[in-house]
């Protein structure tokens, strides 16, 4: 595997163009997700330019644009307000510490080639945790559209402020986020190839509140520092450090979905496979260097991503392109963003917010699967007025208890119990038919096909009520490719209850495979000598005699 990432200047001219689109969309959305993470806009620059610069040069995904994205800002800015909540003096700092924290997790996560598990969720669970950070995103913008800062605490203070947000409107700031929030929404299509619509919005708005209401109370970024950033030495709190290893594990798995769902687009849109375990550690380099000097986390951003390449980025030079320009921001063109107001990046926030929502699946999630439709609503009311972990958890947990009774029902034909061969619809040859019809009922032919995985070891416990008043057990395992271990313990169960009652059981065309999960569990060794036949015609004869 290469240390770097795939840079060459084969396709020059259109990494450049790629790099400078990228750029151009980056710059508005890292100001307006600095400023509403309660970090201040240049922890979204600085976010912009570390993880970019590093997930550039080490990730496995080479027109990948990396950059704080929504879900980032949401999870980074509730770790800010709890750990300032505990500690004032040093939250922050160890706000910054979580996000050392979560790269170092991502680049575990990379380096035990966990990559093509991350995104290997129910996507009812994916769905509602990334339309409930969407949800959180938009009402946090509420204050700011309106002209003021948000009360502090979470999602259920900001929606009880509403009432007084409302009676004090600033009305030149209202007016300045609603022309930007119109300019995203209405921006005709064929405009947008030649301006992003967030640029647009940002120079219009601000030049307006610049014109038109130089005298008036507009809130604005301020003076933004120029020059290296500073390095955010790592702090932790003994009081706090559980609460800050889970956030970092939150904000680092998120983070390993966003970049690789986006990776995924990414390959869709040039034909190319990402290296997701390479992006992992890529990414993870990229938010320990964000988190060490004071920047938002980030993720592969979708939006800067399909615009650098539909603007002809074919490698990683094109993310390099877009660094230096926003380097060039910080170090030389930082006065000019001073007065571009707070309600410009309120509305660019909001409208971020309004996309992650997933409107698609929302509106026929409840023509698709009624139980995936209750388990997205779920996630989504938890992840907004509980918690994110607390969401994704319970969601993750209903859903597997759902898969799992789902392929127990499935698999409930690859298990049948026959007593009366002209009770059941399994082919049996002449003589099986006649010795088990000879036999009356006192004989149970227990069969099993195809993989015996967890999702069936229901089915053989309720077969196994069949047990009970026969003189023998034949279990027949010609065709299971594989057996796993619970269903190897309910196997186990019934068998032992025949032994148990001293009855007898044979066990007919195991393959190698589940002779030795049943001989490592112990079971074969209780069994009398004979009772491992060769097929099942041979373990019914003997069962008859």
């Amino acid at each position: 595997m290469h240390v770097f990432n795939e840079i060459n200047l084969r396709h020059i001219r259109g990494d450049v163009f790629g790099g400078v689109t990228a750029a151009v969309i980056a710059l508005p959305m890292a100001l307006a997700f600095g400023v509403a993470s309660g970090a201040g806009a240049e922890a979204g620059l600085y976010g912009a330019i570390l993880v970019g610069l590093f997930a550039s040069l080490f990730g496995g995904s080479p027109t990948l644009m990396s950059e704080p994205t929504g879900p980032m800002t949401v999870v980074f800015t509730a770790v800010i307000a709890k750990l300032i909540a505990s500690d004032p003096a040093n939250g922050l700092e160890m706000a910054f510490t979580v996000v050392v924290m979560a790269g170092m997790f991502q680049m575990f996560f990379g380096a035990m080639r966990l990559g093509k598990f991350v995104t290997m969720m129910p996507y009812s669970v994916v769905s509602g945790f990334m339309s409930g950070i969407g949800i959180i995103l938009v009402i946090l913008q509420i204050g700011p559209f309106l002209g003021h800062a948000n009360p502090s605490g979470g999602v259920v203070e900001i929606l009880e402020s509403i009432p007084s947000l409302f009676a004090d409107i600033k009305v030149h700031e209202l007016i300045l986020a609603s022309i930007t929030v119109a300019i995203l929404f209405l921006m005709p299509g064929r405009f947008k190839r030649f301006i992003p619509p967030q640029l647009l919005a940002l120079i219009v708005v601000t030049s307006i509140s610049v014109l038109l209401f130089a005298n008036g109370d507009i809130r604005r970024i301020g003076e933004i520092p120029t020059g290296l950033p500073e390095f955010r030495v790592p702090m932790f709190s003994p009081e706090q450090w559980q609460i800050m290893l889970v956030d970092a594990i939150v904000l680092g798995v998120l983070g390993c979905i966003d970049a690789l769902l986006t990776s995924v687009v990414a390959d869709s849109l040039t034909r190319t496979q990402h290296k997701s375990d390479k992006e992992l550690i890529g990414q993870g380099i990229g938010n320990i260097m964000s988190g060490l000097f004071g920047g938002l986390p980030g993720a592969g951003a979708t939006m800067g991503t399909v615009v650098a390449i539909q603007a002809g980025a074919q490698s990683a030079l094109a993310g390099l392109v877009r660094v230096v320009l926003l380097i060039v921001v910080v170090f030389w063109l930082a006065g000019l963003t001073a007065v571009i107001p707070l309600a410009v990046l309120a509305g660019i926030a909001l409208k971020v917010g309004i996309d992650i929502i997933d409107w698609g699946f929302l509106k026929r999630a409840h023509r698709v699967s009624r139980k995936g439709t209750v388990i997205t609503y779920s996630v989504i009311l938890l992840t907004v007025f509980v918690d994110l972990i607390v969401a994704v958890g319970i969601g993750l947990f209903v859903a597997n208890v759902m898969t799992i009774t789902r392929l127990s029902a499935l698999q409930e034909d690859n298990v049948k119990a026959v007593l009366d061969p002209d009770e059941s619809d399994l082919k049996l040859n002449e003589r099986e038919y006649t010795l088990l019809k000879a036999a009356n009922k006192k004989i149970l032919l227990f069969y099993m096909r195809g993989k015996m995985i967890f999702g069936t070891s229901r089915a053989i416990s309720r077969k196994n009520s069949e047990v009970e008043g026969r003189e023998a057990l034949v279990v027949d395992m010609t065709d299971v490719s594989y057996l796993g271990v619970s269903a190897a313990l309910a196997l186990e169960e019934a068998i032992l209850d025949m032994l148990r009652a001293e009855r007898s059981v044979y066990i007919a065309g195991a393959n190698e495979q589940s002779m030795n999960r049943l001989n490592n569990m112990g079971l074969i060794s209780k069994l009398p000598a004979d009772s491992i036949k060769e097929n099942r015609e041979a373990a019914i004869e003997a069962a008859s005699s």
